[in-house]
C-alpha cells in the first residue's frame, strides 16, 4: 500500500469522524432541547394538578357542610376570592360560586366573573384572562380554605412560587395583596419566589444561588 492510499483512507476517516460528531453534536442539541421541553411540560402539569387539588378542597368543604354553614362559607369564600381578584386585577372582577344537586349530594362550581365595555362575561377561572386569573383564585382559595374550617388552623402560610404566572403589571399588587392577607388573618407568610420585585416585598428576603455546585444565601434589600 503506497502512501497516496494511506494518505486518502486517512482524509476519508477524518470526514466520516467529522460527519458523525456534527450530527451527534446535532442530535445531542435535539435531546436536550426535549429535555427542556419535557421539564416545562412537567412543571406545566404538576401546576394543573395543585390548582386541581385546590378545587376540589374547595368542593368537599362546600358539600360536607350543613346548608346553612355551606351558604355562609360559600359567601365567605366568594368574598375572599373576590377581593383577592379586585386587589390584584381592579373592580370589574368577582367570584362566584353555584351549588347545585346531584343524587342528593351538593356540587360547586367556580367562575370568574369580569366587566368589558359594560357587557359581563362568567367564565371558569382556567378560561378567564390566561394564568394570572388562576393563580390568584387558587391562591385566595386556599387561604379560604385554611380560615373557614373548624378547627381554625394556626401557623404561617408557606407559599411556593405565588402568582408566578402574574404578569409584571400586576406583581405590586400581588405583594401588596399579601401582605393585606398576613395583616388580616394575623398570620406569617413564608414564600419561595423567582420573581426579584416580589421577594423584596418581604420583612426578610434572602437569595439563594449556586455556584460551582454550593448554595449560597445572601440577604437582599427588602422594600
Amino acid at each position: 500500500m503506497n502512501n497516496g492510499n494511506v494518505d486518502e483512507q486517512l482524509r476519508n476517516l477524518q470526514a466520516r469522524y467529522q460527519n458523525a460528531l456534527t450530527k451527534w453534536n446535532r442530535l445531542d442539541a435535539k435531546k436536550n432541547l426535549l429535555e427542556e421541553q419535557l421539564s416545562q411540560k412537567i412543571a406545566e402539569l404538576d401546576s394543573y394538578f395543585e390548582t386541581v387539588d385546590t378545587y376540589e378542597k374547595a368542593r368537599v368543604l362546600l358539600q360536607q357542610s350543613a346548608e346553612f354553614a355551606r351558604e355562609q362559607a360559600k359567601q365567605q369564600i366568594e368574598t375572599l376570592v373576590t377581593n383577592a381578584l379586585q386587589y390584584v386585577f381592579g373592580p370589574l372582577f368577582s367570584f362566584q360560586i353555584e351549588l347545585d344537586e346531584h343524587g342528593n349530594k351538593p356540587i360547586a362550581e367556580f367562575y370568574v366573573v369580569s366587566e368589558y365595555e359594560g357587557i359581563k362575561v362568567k367564565t371558569r377561572p382556567q378560561d378567564s384572562r390566561g394564568g394570572g386569573v388562576v393563580d390568584i383564585v387558587t391562591l385566595a382559595l386556599r387561604v379560604a380554605i385554611i380560615e373557614t374550617i373548624h378547627p381554625r388552623k394556626t401557623g404561617p402560610l408557606l407559599l411556593d412560587e405565588p402568582g408566578k404566572h402574574v404578569s409584571g403589571d400586576y406583581v405590586y399588587s400581588l405583594y401588596e395583596f399579601l401582605k393585606s392577607l398576613s395583616t388580616m388573618f394575623n398570620r406569617q407568610i413564608i414564600m419561595i419566589t423567582h420573581n426579584y420585585h416580589l421577594a423584596q416585598s418581604g420583612d426578610l428576603a434572602y437569595e439563594v444561588s449556586i455556584r460551582d455546585g454550593v448554595s449560597e444565601v445572601t440577604k437582599i434589600d427588602s422594600a
